[in-house]
């Protein structure tokens, strides 16, 4: 099998399938992890469909009714507990017969040897399970920003998500941001407000934190019973029950529901009253038909309206994504996550209610469990699957079983008014959403043990990059080395220990260089020919230009022609120029950086007949640099976002070191007991800072990093930054 690929099989009328990558050191690796599963001590239980001596049919196994199916990712800031919460899910589920843990190493969707050791998800892992009759594929994703693409590329394939949140810290940094991805693909989801046992969990405090900072709209389908070290259940506010667990189960399977009684619990009786009707008026604002019911039929007593009308009417808002259902619990001490579980089937959407347009059949197909695969026969529209043997597909493509039947699609799409095509042919390319790649912020050299072992590198990056499109690799024209790009520290350390486990080679790699960019000043013209002469063969080209800045961000030069320049130019000549202008904006004449918010303007361009399109291009590019030496240059570096959370007893040493750090402090926030400091700060200034932070804290601190924007750097900077490359080089 030489390689493995994820996607999800969507509906309806185009034939099509959304892929993701796994390479065959992957599957070699997983081979090996279905050995050690009996060294580690892990139970599994049968396939979904299989319940004790309950054996249903192959077909209800393989492909239940849609209707049955939800697509579903976990989503949250690193330790929130998404994968904590992830195992629960499958231990209550019957997935497995025993309970792992983050700290032990032993969960079934943090397999990889890396997420083991370090207790964090660095790579999405699907598991397929049944809950009460429905089929449920299950996504874990990292909370990690390093892995940010991971979860981009999962969210672009479900249907539903659950948001996973610290009860103690409510919505964080990496929340944001994933959160945002689900915004953008327009994922419905439910949020579970995890860690209720633990001190300074506040149940409130972290709804107001998803109505204030995610600005969505909270419906409180349950409220908790005790915080902190006093939480021991929840109240069902839709039902008016209270589920109990019993103190002395070890696993959580043991709970009991209870209906809230007048003589037993008057005050949370007179609590969950008032919070039901909250919550039905809250969904009658949201959905006209539920509105159109309580108006008629229950306007005089809220109390008699069903529990089933309310639960479809969450349906209906989750879907349309005006509102968040919000749960609670504690997966660590297992309280909380059977009714999750009720939850996604019950409030997140099936297949058929997204609105997708995409059916599919393949030859070889596999049902994903973590780290196992069990072959199938075939699959219906709504599942996940893997297929084995793509070797030219990549992260983000679109496979349709025959080119007629994408052009079809696109044609019903212009007709219907679906979707606007442009000319130049788009008609004929159907693509359908694609995964939006960050720029790698770090780079460094990665060299193999000896030349002979080169191919085998190239190799090993070439699988990893299809798997990870946020992983670049560039070789440096100068001195012929390989060049490792990526999204961060942690990102590039666990690229290398994956290079040495998965394919045993031993790489060196140079020192982490941030990933600076460049820009220019002022307005600029230069001129260029280049007249050389090949066999019998004359090629001459003049070329005259100017180069001026940009107020507005653009990562691609913007080229214009002058009007004496554009009606005389032929389509050849004018993609020679702009490969040409591309090729001069990779490398900046300062650092070797690339050049963004650049305009480039051809005044003048001479051709001598029978010129080649490559010393046009060659001539463009040379006059361009010309062009760039002569401008009052800028260097720009990433300014990354960041957010650190600290008790209030080492603040000071964290202000007085993050301004050694050239930090620009936004705000100070009270979360709870601790102290959040929001800012911005240089990512040349913060590598290495998570041992520096653990030192001043004695251990006690966190943090999160995201990309803000590249910024200017101020001219000493800028010239210390020059004076230390000079003299590396």
């Amino acid at each position: 099998m030489s390689n493995l690929r994820i996607f999800a099989v969507n509906h309806k009328k185009i034939s099509s399938l959304h892929i993701n990558n796994m390479c065959s050191s992957k599957i070699r690796a997983s081979l090996k992890r279905l050995r050690l599963r009996a060294l580690l001590g892990r139970n599994y239980s049968s396939l979904p469909g299989l319940i004790g001596n309950d054996i249903k049919s192959l077909h209800s196994i393989i492909n239940p009714p849609i209707a049955k199916i939800r697509n579903i990712g976990i989503m949250a800031h690193i330790d929130a507990g998404k994968t904590t919460t992830t195992e629960r899910i499958l231990y209550y589920s019957g997935y497995t017969r025993s309970l792992g843990d983050v700290d032990d190493g032993d969960t079934v969707t943090d397999f990889m040897a890396q997420e083991r050791e370090r207790g964090i998800t660095i790579q999405s892992a699907a598991v397929t399970f049944d809950w009460k009759g429905y089929r449920i594929n299950l996504i874990d994703t990292p909370g990690h920003v390093d892995f940010t693409l991971e979860v981009e590329r999962c969210l672009r394939v479900l249907d539903g998500a659950v948001a996973v949140f610290d009860a103690s810290a409510g919505v964080e940094a990496q929340t944001l941001t994933v959160w945002r991805q689900a915004d953008k693909h327009k994922i419905p989801r439910i949020c579970f407000l995890n860690k209720m046992d633990k001190i300074g969990a506040s149940f409130n405090y972290a709804v107001e934190s998803i109505r204030e900072k995610l600005k969505a709209k909270p419906l409180l389908l349950q409220l908790p019973i005790g915080e902190g070290k006093t939480f021991k259940g929840v109240v069902d506010v839709v039902s008016k029950e209270k589920l109990l667990w019993n103190p002395n189960s070890d696993d959580g399977k043991d709970f009991e529901r209870k209906p809230l009684l007048e003589m037993s619990d008057p005050e949370l009786l007179k609590e969950i009253t008032e919070a039901r009707n909250a919550l039905i008026e809250q969904v009658a604002d949201l959905d006209d038909e539920f509105a159109d019911l309580v108006l008629g039929e229950f306007s005089e007593n809220f109390d008699l309206l069903p529990a089933e009308k309310l639960q479809t009417a969450v349906h209906r808002v989750t879907l349309a994504q005006t509102a968040v259902p919000v749960l609670c619990g504690s997966a660590l001490k297992n309280k909380g996550v059977q009714p999750l579980l009720d939850a996604i089937t019950m409030y997140l959407p099936s297949p058929e209610e997204r609105n997708y347009e995409f059916l599919e059949r393949i030859s070889r197909l596999l049902l994903p469990f973590a780290d196992q695969h069990v072959e199938i026969p075939s699959l219906t529209a709504g599942n996940i699957a893997l297929t084995v043997g793509l070797k030219n597909t990549a992260t983000g493509d679109t496979i349709v079983s025959s080119k007629s039947s994408a052009l079809a699609a696109c044609r019903r799409a212009e007709r219907e008014g679906e979707k606007k095509h442009r000319q130049n042919n788009e008609a004929e390319r159907l693509l359908l959403a694609g995964v939006e790649i960050p720029e790698p912020v770090f780079f460094c050299t990665i060299e193999p043990p000896s030349v002979a072992k080169q191919p085998d590198l190239d190799h090993a990056l070439k699988c990893l990059q299809r798997e990870d499109p946020s992983l670049k690799v560039k070789l440096d024209p100068d001195s012929g080395q390989t060049i490792l790009c990526g999204m961060g520290e942690l990102h590039i350390e666990i690229i290398h220990d994956r290079i040495k486990r998965e394919y045993g080679l031993e790489t060196y790699l140079g020192p982490l260089q941030v990933a600076y960019r460049e820009t220019i000043l002022n307005s600029v013209r230069a001129t260029d020919t280049l007249d050389r002469t090949l066999g019998d063969r004359r090629h001459l080209v003049t070329v005259e230009l100017e180069a001026k800045s940009l107020e507005t961000s653009s990562l691609l030069p913007v080229i214009e022609y002058a009007a004496s320049v554009a009606e005389d130019l032929s389509q050849a000549s004018r993609e020679a120029i702009e490969n040409g202008l591309h090729s001069a904006c990779l490398q900046g004449p300062l650092l070797g950086s690339p050049i963004q918010d650049v305009a480039i303007t051809l005044h003048s361009l001479v051709i001598h007949p029978g010129t080649s399109t490559a010393m046009i291009s060659a001539c463009v590019s040379r006059c361009l640099q010309k062009a760039l030496k002569k401008a009052d240059k800028q260097i720009l570096e990433p300014l990354m976002n960041l957010e650190v959370t600290v008790t209030r007893d080492y603040l000071s040493p964290v202000l007085a070191d993050l301004a050694q750090r050239r930090g620009n402090i936004q705000e100070i926030q009270t979360r709870q007991d601790n102290k959040v400091v929001i800012g911005f700060v240089p990512l040349a200034e913060i590598m290495g800072y998570s041992t520096v932070l653990r030192t001043l804290t004695s251990g006690s601190a966190t943090f999160a990093l995201e990309l803000s924007d590249y910024q200017a750097m101020n001219p000493q900077d800028q010239s210390t930054l020059l004076s230390q490359r000079s003299g590396l080089s």
